[in-house]
């Protein structure tokens, strides 16, 4: 139980690091939450602070939920649940920051890292199907949502374990909750492309 109660805490405080926030703020002294879209995600990083600090963000985002996951599943291979809670507290953490007054981005980067660390093939072609569908349709949202959805369907296809499976409903979910506004904006023809 300490092992499991450890992990999800430490999971938390790293999925909760503001690598968004702290990289705007210093590259131009602005708060990320009050310019752009006001997500603290790497999208909006690269709407205000361009493509290279983009890119920086998004591979710390993913990091940011492989990483945990990862080192749970070496030190621990056998328990399952363990690596799942993990990967969840990582995406709870980056939406409810403990270092941005429990706010924070949608988790769509760090969902993928955890995935990466549960399951690599299944992760990479959902990071695959969101890079497809966001350069067709031009929506960053759409991309998350549609990869976000499809995760349980191939960790099932991949015979992975029932926890991961049902890792992916949740966690998928909980992505697509967080992007309720984007799909107000999708449904209304307002939304903003790339």
């Amino acid at each position: 139980m300490v092992v499991y109660l450890v992990a999800v805490v430490l999971g938390y405080l790293i999925g909760s690091f503001p690598t968004a926030y702290l990289v705007v703020k210093q590259l131009t002294g602005q708060d990320i939450r009050t310019i752009g879209s006001g997500n603290v995600g790497a999208t909006n990083v690269k709407r205000v602070a361009g493509f290279k600090p983009y890119l920086f963000v998004l591979l710390c985002d993913v990091a940011k939920g492989a990483v945990p996951v990862l080192i749970s599943r070496k030190l621990y291979p056998e328990l399952h649940l363990l690596h799942v809670l993990v990967a969840l507290s990582t995406v709870i953490g980056h939406s409810k920051s403990i270092y941005l007054g429990f706010a924070g981005g949608k988790s769509a980067a760090t969902g993928l890292g955890g995935l990466i660390g549960l399951a690599p093939l299944p992760a990479f072609l959902l990071g695959v199907t969101a890079f497809t569908v966001t350069k067709l349709s031009r929506y960053v949202s759409l991309g998350s949502i549609t990869a976000s959805l499809l995760s349980p369907v191939l960790m099932y296809l991949f015979h992975r374990p029932l926890e991961y499976i049902i890792y992916t409903v949740v966690a998928g979910l909980y992505v697509v909750y967080l992007h309720k506004a984007n799909i107000g904006r999708l449904l209304s023809g307002t939304e903003n492309r790339i």
